[in-house]
Formats: C-alpha cells, sequence, structure tokens
C-alpha cells in the first residue's frame, strides 16, 4: 500500500496510479494549498481520499466520482464551496465514509446518494445545503450514521428513513424541517442518538414511544413544535443519558416514569406546558432514583405547586437545577441544602415566601444563586458566606430585611451581586469594598443608610454601579474616579451633599451618569466634557450653580436633566438663564478702552469698504432668500441661503440625493466651512408640503435630546422652504435591516432599540406639550458615525393638547408600518391566512420557539451563552408584544419599555462579554 502526504503544487503525482491512500497536508491545520485539482480523477486505484483541516479555495470536483475505488472520503473544515457533485455516487458502489463536514456547500443533496450502496457514514453538518432530504436515503441500509445539522434543509423528514436498520445516530437539528417525526423512526431499534432541534417539527409522540429504542441514549428534541403529553413508555429507553425537549408545547403531567430512566444525567423540559396533579411535585420524588442526574430544568412551565421536601433526596451529582418560572409558592426546602455539588440554583420568578434558607450554606460548589422576583422575608443569613466559589448573586425583587451580612468580603469570588429592590435598611458593610473582582453591584430601591468610603475606590474592574433609591449621605468619595471600567454609575434619589468629584471626569468609560434628587451644591465639573462615550447624564433636583458645560456629551443634553437647580446658568437649550458676564477690574478696563480707541480708526476705515462691498454684492443679488434662524437651539445659528445649498449639493444633483420621502427629498451637500449635511427640500407642488414643513418647524423649535435628529438651520422663502438637518453617515435603520452588504448585530440592534425608546420616551412625556411621531419606521431612524440612533421626520407629528390621548390621534403613516388599530388589516404575504396576523404570529413564535422569528444571522446555535441570550430575544419580543395589544389603553409607556430594554441590555453585555 502507498501512502503519499503531499500538497497541490505539485500536480505530477496525479498521474501515478499507485496511489492508494492520499492525505493533502492534513496535519498542517488551516494551511492554505489552493484548490482541488480536476487530475484527482485520474487516480483510479485510489481508495482513501483525506484533507483537512486546511483552507481551500474552490469547490469539490466532479472528477471525484470517476474513482470507482474510493471507500473513504473526508473533506473537513477546508472552507470548499459549491454542491455536492450530483454523481458523486455514480460509481462509488464502494464508498462507506464520506464527510464534507464544516465547509461552504451550497445547494442540495444529490438525489442519487442512495447508491452509494456501502455507505456506512454520512457526515455534512455546518454547510449551506439546501433542499429536502432525499428519499432515496433510505436505500443506505448499511448507514449507521446520518449527520446533517446546521444546514438549510428545508420539507419533511422522509420516512424511509424507517428502513435504515443499523442506523445508530441520526442527527437532523438546526434545520428549516417541518411535518411531523415520522412514526417508523420510532423503530430503528440499533438508534443511540436521534436530534431534530431547532426545527419546525410539530405532531405528538407515539403512545408506544420507547418500546422500540431500546438502545437509545440521547434525545434532542428542542425547540420545535411538538405537543401532546410525555408517554409513560419513554422508559422502555432504559440507556438514556440525555433528554432535552425544552422550548416545545408539551403538556400535561410530567410522567413518574422518568425516574424509572437510572442512567439519566440531563433532563431539559423547560418551556413547555406541563402541569403538577396535586400541590406537591410528585415528579421531582419520583427523579430521586435517577443518581446520576447531573443538570434537571423544569422552568418556564406552570406547576403551581410548592418545592417538595423530596428535592434534597435527587442525585449528589446534580450541579444544575432551573425551576424558574413556574408558578411556585411556598418556601424554600431546608433539604436543598443536602445537593451539595449544585453549581447553579434558579428559582426566580416565582412567588415563594419564607426566608433564605440557612442550609444554602452547604452548597460549597455554588457558582450562581437565582432567586429574585419572589416574595422572600427575613434577612441574608450569615451561612451564605461560606459560598467561596459563588460568583452571581441574585436576590432582587423581595423583600428581604436586616442588613447585608458583614462577611460578605468572604466572597472573593463573588463578580454579580443584585439585592435593589428589598427592605435592606441598614449601612454597606465595608468588607463589600474588598471584592476586588465585582463587576455589577446593585442594591437600589431599599433603605440604606451612613456614607460611602474612600474604599469604594477598590472596584476597579466594576463596571455598574447602582446604589440609587436609598438614605446615602455625605459626599460622593474623590476615590470613586479610580473606577475607570465603569459604564453605568446611579446615585439618585439619595442625600450626598457638597460638589460633585472633578475625579469622575478619569472614568472615561462612563455611559450613564445619575445624580439627581440629592443636595449636590456647587457646580458641575467642566472636565466632565472629557466623557465622550457619555449618553446619559443627570443632575436635575440638586443645589448646583454655575455654567453647565456645552461641549462634548453635553452638547446632547436636554433641559430635564437639569431642572430644579436654582443656581445653573448657560446656555438657553438647558433651560436655564445666560450666565452674567464678569466685570472687568477698573484698572483693567481703562487698558482696555486705550486700546480699542487706539484700534478704532483702522477699524472704522476697514468697516466703510466692507459696507461698500456688502451694498454691491447685495444689489447684484436681489433674488436673494430670506433665511430664517435656526429652530433647533437657542444659540447663534449658521446662515444658509438658497445660492449656498445649490453650491452646496451642486445644484441639487440626483448624484446628492440620499432619498425622497412623501413631501421632500434629501441631499446630501457639503457648506463652505467644510461641515457635511443633509438637505431636506419639500417639494411645494404637492398639496401638505407647507404643512409638513411648518409642522415639523413647529415640533423640532425646543426639541432637545440627543436620539432626534438635530437641525443646524432653515432656508425659506415662498418659492423655497428646506431643512439643513446634520449629517447621518451610516444611513438609515433600513439599510442596517435589509442591505445584503450591511449587517447589525445583537449589541447594535438593542442599543438602537434603547436610543429609539429613549426619543419617544422624550417625546411623549419628557416634553410640555406630549408628541406623537405618527411615521415611526426603519428609514426614519438615521444612524450617526457612532451608530447612534436618531429620530428623523416630523413632518406628520402631531402635538397632544388639551388632553388628547396618543389613541386619539388619527395618522397617515406609511402603509406597513402603520399601527395595527387603524387598519384592522394584515401584512400581504401569504403565509397570513385566516385570523393570523404579524402580532399573533410573533406571539405564537414565543411558544413554538424564538428561531422562527428571528433574523438566523442574528445568534448561532453554537456560540457561547446561546441559550441565554436567546432568553434576552424572548424579551425584546415580550416588550414589542406589549407595546402592540390591540386595545392602545392596554399598552405599556415608553418609559417602562426603556427600563425593560435597559434592563436587557444589562443581561446581554453579560453574556457578550
Amino acid at each position: 500500500m502507498t501512502n503519499l502526504l503531499i500538497g497541490f503544487s505539485n500536480k505530477a503525482f496525479l498521474n501515478e496510479s499507485f496511489i492508494i491512500v492520499l492525505k493533502f497536508l492534513c496535519n498542517l491545520v488551516r494551511s492554505s494549498i489552493g484548490e482541488i485539482p480536476e487530475e484527482l480523477g485520474n487516480l483510479q486505484k485510489l481508495k482513501e481520499l483525506d484533507i483537512g483541516p486546511n483552507f481551500l479555495i474552490g469547490s469539490i470536483p466532479s472528477t471525484i466520482s470517476n474513482i470507482s475505488s474510493l471507500e473513504y472520503i473526508s473533506i473537513e473544515n477546508c472552507n470548499v464551496s459549491g454542491p455536492i457533485p450530483s454523481d458523486m455516487c455514480a460509481r462509488s458502489s464502494l464508498l462507506q465514509i464520506l464527510i464534507l463536514h464544516a465547509n461552504q456547500l451550497v445547494g442540495e443533496l444529490p438525489e442519487r446518494i442512495g447508491e452509494c450502496s456501502a455507505l456506512e457514514n454520512v457526515e455534512l453538518s455546518y454547510n449551506n445545503i439546501t433542499g429536502t432530504i432525499p428519499r432515496s436515503v433510505g436505500n443506505l441500509t448499511k448507514l449507521q450514521m446520518f449527520y446533517v445539522p446546521y444546514n438549510n434543509l428545508i420539507g419533511t423528514i422522509p420516512k424511509e428513513i424507517g428502513n435504515l436498520h443499523n442506523l445508530e445516530e441520526l442527527y437532523l437539528g438546526v434545520n428549516n424541517l417541518r411535518g411531523s417525526i415520522p412514526k417508523e423512526i420510532f423503530n430503528i431499534s440499533t438508534l443511540r442518538g436521534i436530534s431534530v432541534s431547532v426545527n419546525h417539527l410539530a405532531g405528538y409522540l407515539p403512545s408506544n414511544f420507547g418500546y422500540g429504542l431500546p438502545n437509545l441514549q440521547e434525545l434532542h428534541f428542542e425547540h420545535n413544535n411538538l405537543s401532546g403529553e410525555i408517554p409513560h413508555s419513554i422508559s422502555n429507553s432504559s440507556k438514556l443519558t440525555f433528554i432535552d425537549f425544552k422550548g416545545n408545547q408539551f403538556s400535561g403531567l410530567l410522567p413518574n416514569s422518568l425516574g424509572e430512566l437510572s442512567f439519566l444525567e440531563d433532563l431539559f423540559l423547560s418551556g413547555n406546558n406541563f402541569v403538577a396533579e396535586s400541590s406537591e411535585l410528585k415528579f421531582i420524588t419520583s427523579l430521586t432514583n435517577c443518581r446520576y442526574l447531573r443538570k434537571l430544568s423544569l422552568a418556564d412551565n406552570i406547576f403551581n405547586s410548592i418545592i417538595p421536601a423530596s428535592i434534597g433526596n435527587l442525585s449528589i451529582s446534580l450541579s444544575h437545577f432551573y425551576f424558574y418560572n413556574c408558578g411556585l409558592h411556598g418556601s424554600i426546602p431546608d433539604e436543598v441544602g443536602n445537593l451539595t455539588n449544585l453549581l447553579l440554583l434558579s428559582l426566580y420568578s416565582n412567588q415563594l415566601t419564607g426566608s433564605i434558607p440557612k442550609t444554602l450554606g452547604n452548597l460549597q460548589n455554588l457558582q450562581g444563586l437565582g432567586i429574585f422576583e419572589n416574595r422572600i422575608s427575613g434577612s441574608i443569613p450569615d451561612s451564605l458566606c461560606g459560598l467561596e466559589k459563588l460568583d452571581t448573586l441574585l436576590l432582587s425583587q423581595n423583600q428581604i430585611t436586616g442588613a447585608i451580612p458583614d462577611c460578605i468580603g468572604n466572597l472573593t469570588a463573588l463578580r454579580s451581586i443584585y439585592i435593589g429592590n428589598n427592605k435592606l435598611n441598614s449601612g454597606i458593610p465595608a468588607s463589600l469594598w474588598q471584592l476586588n473582582d465585582l463587576l455589577v453591584l446593585n442594591l437600589s430601591s431599599n433603605s440604606l443608610t451612613g456614607s460611602l468610603p474612600l474604599d469604594i475606590g477598590n472596584l476597579k474592574v466594576a463596571t455598574i454601579l447602582e446604589l440609587s433609591m436609598n438614605r446615602f449621605l455625605g459626599i460622593i468619595p474623590p476615590s470613586i474616579g479610580d473606577l475607570k471600567n465603569l459604564i453605568g454609575l446611579s446615585l439618585a434619589h439619595n442625600r450626598f451633599e457638597r460638589s460633585i468629584p472633578e475625579s469622575i471626569s478619569k472614568m472615561l468609560a462612563l455611559v450613564a451618569l445619575d445624580l439627581s434628587h440629592n443636595n449636590l451644591s456647587s457646580n458641575i465639573p467642566k472636565s466632565l466634557e472629557a466623557l465622550q462615550y457619555l449618553t446619559y447624564f443627570d443632575v436635575s433636583f440638586n443645589n448646583l450653580s454655575g455654567e453647565i458645560p456645552s461641549r462634548g456629551p453635553f452638547k446632547n443634553f436636554g433641559r430635564q436633566f437639569f431642572m430644579s437647580n436654582g443656581g445653573l446658568c448657560g446656555d438657553p437649550r438647558f433651560g436655564v438663564p445666560q450666565c452674567p458676564i464678569t466685570k472687568v477690574h477698573k484698572s483693567k478696563r481703562r487698558k482696555v478702552i486705550f486700546r480699542v480707541l487706539y484700534a478704532l480708526s483702522g477699524v472704522l476705515a476697514l468697516a466703510f469698504f466692507l459696507v461698500l462691498a456688502y451694498l454691491f454684492i447685495r444689489y447684484r443679488r436681489k433674488q436673494v432668500v430670506k433665511e430664517k434662524k435656526d429652530i433647533s437651539y437657542g444659540t447663534t445659528w449658521l446662515r444658509v441661503s438658497y445660492y449656498d445649498l445649490q453650491q452646496a449639493t451642486e445644484g441639487f444633483n440626483e448624484n446628492h440625493l440620499l432619498g425622497t420621502g412623501g413631501f421632500s427629498s434629501v441631499y446630501k451637500g457639503t457648506l463652505k466651512n467644510g461641515e457635511d449635511v443633509a438637505v431636506k427640500v419639500f417639494n411645494l407642488q404637492l398639496e401638505g408640503a407647507f404643512k409638513s414643513f411648518d409642522i415639523e418647524c413647529e415640533v423640532l423649535r425646543t426639541l432637545r435630546h440627543r436620539n432626534l435628529c438635530k437641525v443646524i438651520s432653515t432656508c425659506s422663502n415662498e418659492q423655497f422652504k428646506a431643512l439643513i438637518l446634520e449629517y447621518m453617515p451610516n444611513g438609515s435603520l433600513e439599510k442596517g435591516l435589509y442591505s445584503d452588504d450591511y449587517s447589525l448585530d445583537f449589541m447594535q440592534r438593542i442599543n438602537i432599540m434603547i436610543d429609539v425608546a429613549d426619543a419617544l420616551e422624550y417625546l411623549h412625556h419628557g416634553y410640555s406639550i406630549p408628541i406623537a411621531h405618527c411615521d415611526l419606521k426603519p428609514s426614519n431612524v438615521l444612524l450617526d458615525q457612532d451608530m447612534v440612533s436618531h429620530l428623523s421626520d416630523f413632518g406628520i407629528a402631531k402635538l397632544l393638547r388639551n388632553g388628547e390621548s396618543f389613541a386619539q390621534t388619527t395618522t397617515f403613516a406609511t402603509l406597513g408600518y402603520i399601527a395595527p388599530v387603524f387598519t384592522r388589516t394584515k401584512p400581504s404575504s401569504e403565509a397570513f391566512t385566516g385570523d393570523l396576523n404579524l402580532r399573533r404570529w410573533v406571539n405564537d413564535a414565543m411558544a413554538d420557539g424564538i428561531t422562527t422569528v428571528m433574523d438566523p444571522k442574528l445568534l448561532n446555535p453554537g456560540e457561547d451563552n446561546f441559550k441565554e441570550k436567546l432568553e434576552c430575544l424572548s424579551s425584546i419580543m415580550e416588550v414589542a408584544l406589549n407595546c402592540s395589544t390591540e386595545i392602545p389603553s392596554e399598552r405599556i409607556s415608553m418609559k417602562d419599555v426603556v427600563a425593560h430594554l435597559n434592563k436587557i441590555r444589562i443581561k446581554l453585555l453579560e453574556y457578550f462579554s
């Protein structure tokens, strides 16, 4: 036998008929060795072809089908593209192994794949293969492994797969398969693993499920639309070690027979409609027989029961226990302390009462404890201080009283502490400030007292510090400036006094700073202008004085963030009086007067000639357009004439056209000072254009918000009306969502959502007269160079006066983005039949698996924290559903929307970090 290890640079060897085993640089991982040559088909005695991992270009040559002697093909993780040769199996009756895993293959599975009658192993995962699974697969009677997940396969699972009586592993997950799972598959007795996860499969599991699968070890059915009960007969698959049914519509009682699966290690049943037969979950007791159980997820069901004491008898190997959002009531049993190998315990979003069991201190390996959003009372037990591996402590939104344990500093592994929205009424223990690796500290909405020590500067890696809504007093320690990684700092609604520390200007990563509702005095440090990422700043309701900084991030802050401070002055857009001009000392004033008089003669001469020149130019330009003052802000504005706009846009050339709307066209222009602007020219020939211009002027005259499109100036006369707007180099959100060569990632999208929600909150609640935009759509959301969103186009906006509500407004907005309440119509797609509309489609997807309405480019099932990110996406969709209920009065306010979205973003920052 000849075994040749070689590259593609020299093709002479491809004429050597003696080659039997050919391995192309398979030990040089990710090497670039060109393309697979057509001449490969000359190797008529070749039995094994092993390529990869490497970095190849081009496709698999069709000449490979000429090699009738091939038994083994592995082109794995090589970046090859194009389709699988359609006649690959025409002369390959000896082919046993076909591995084309992790490439860029497209097209359909070859219809003639069934002619490779000797095939035992097919691995085609992680490609872009489309089309259906050929029925001819059923002819591969020797097939042991059929592995095609992570493609774009459609259609149904062919029942002919039931003919494969030697099949051991069937993996069809993460595709777009529909229909039901053929009952024939449940009779393949050799099967060890089945995966159909993340598809659109529906239907029931057969009542005899398990009888025909005695060797089954793994069952992956998650994120489909399967329904009905789990058959009691599942226990007949007695070798099962892994079951994942999460994210379906299974219902009914959980069968106690699951407890007969003595080898079971992982059981995921979350996100279904399971119920309990009584107030106590007897099902938990049955699982105590599963002595190898490591992970158990029962979350997001409707048990409405108590946690039985038998929980303490579960497997000593149990490491992850998810039991959140299940309607649980009663107390947490002390027996939970028996699960000494637990790494994660999630009991949040229930109605649990009683106190935190002291026995939790026995869980020496615990890394995450989540019991927020319950009704837990009593104090935090000192026994928790023994959890030296604890990384995340989530106790928010309960009724916990007393003090934070002094020993909390022992938990040196802590990265996140959430104890907000409770009834704590002590000071913060000094040991907490010694947690040098803490990333998030949220103690908001308690009754905590005392002052903040200089030791707060020890939290050098912290990103979120939320201490609002307490009773802290004293000064804000200057050492807080040592928190260089801090993104969000809120000390609002406390009793802090004296000045804002200059050291805050060193916190260059800061995005949000809230110091409102305190007793702070002195001035706002001008050095805060250096905080280039600061997008939220609130010092309202204090005793501040002096000039408000106007540069850097302060260019985007509105008056509401400075209100109720008696001594502030500065730019009128902040809603404060202008600062008085400092008087010059008398002796200095005499010198100034002398110098002025000395220069006055020269100035007068120059002025004389300038006046003559001005009069001449004015005479030559009799058609000069009357300029209007800028309507956005109350400072000195750029004066722009019609002639200036003509030059800036090269005569309103189509090459400068950015887009057109109902009443206007928008051009990109460059003013004489080099500034790029967007010129919105109204078509006065259209009825309604005058009104649209007037509305936009009225709306934007006094609005000031970082997420509203800034107006630089206007140009207006009877024949011409235009707005000069800040230019947005990244175009509109429409481009980001629908352009093939442009893509927004998850974090960019959530940031855009929050930007738009902030703008709407300001329009609805932050201005003296509520404003309804009436034409909110992706093309009216513009993105600046930093991808910050700005809401534009107020041409049909409505100011709600005299108690008029949002529900009373009429609208003439863009069809397709109009509120459903105005049209009672549905999207035009044929998919929306019967009573199905867009909102119901999304609502149904919440139960079916959110991936059905998700942009597939948004998340990859193989990435870290995929499940958690998917839950965040579901939370976003819930907000959207709450915004679009059919009865307008039932929709949540934009204040709540902003709060929800910010909470989701904080979670996402943790998952993407």
